[in-house]
């Protein structure tokens, strides 16, 4: 079991079901990290507006599988972990895709990391806000923007500097106070 998992997508068209990668970074309770990345067929048309945002196009997930399989591999270790999510995008994307495929939805904690961040440096309001262009401006951070796994990484990366920064777990720093005590 990891202390999270970070999860990002990128979607082929402005359909939040649309998912054409899924990045994860699997951050173990040492700090210790690891990503990976999937291409997903998202079996519909990709909007040129999306293709120039991340640069996936259809030629590159042509024979790539499509979402249903790739959550069949993922879905054990997804709900046996807590997943972080940078916004709510991410979130409303699988259960978006779930319902689009007709399979249930993943039964897992979702932690946002801009909640994480905003607590961590609130000094960051109205001076850029604490999305990842913003946060990797102002904290270093090193990776290629809309790239799923980069941007997983990178937000698993906000979540442990937050951590680092406030003295406080990334539980006690994303989830309301109502459920602090569930850990």
């Amino acid at each position: 079991m990891y202390k999270f998992i970070a999860v990002d997508v990128e979607t082929a068209n402005r359909g939040r079901h649309s998912i054409c990668q899924i990045g994860l970074a699997y951050v173990a309770s040492n700090g210790d990290m690891r990503t990976e990345s999937y291409l997903i067929d998202p079996e519909e048309r990709f909007s040129s507006f999306n293709v120039q945002l991340h640069g996936i196009c259809p030629t590159q997930v042509a024979g790539a599988p499509a979402f249903p399989e790739v959550l069949g591999m993922l879905r054990h270790r997804l709900e046996q972990s807590i997943l972080v999510q940078h916004s709510t995008f991410d979130k409303q994307a699988f259960d978006m895709a779930c319902h689009a495929y007709g399979i249930p939805h993943l039964n897992s904690e979702w932690i946002n990391s801009v909640t994480i961040a905003r607590k961590a440096w609130p000094e960051f309001k109205g001076n850029g806000g604490h999305g990842l262009a913003n946060l990797k401006s102002e904290l270093g951070l090193v990776f290629h923007h809309h790239d799923a796994e980069e941007d997983a990484r990178a937000a698993a990366e906000v979540v442990l500097l937050a951590e680092e920064r406030s003295g406080l777990d990334f539980l006690t720093l994303g989830r309301p106070k109502s459920q602090q005590k569930r850990a």
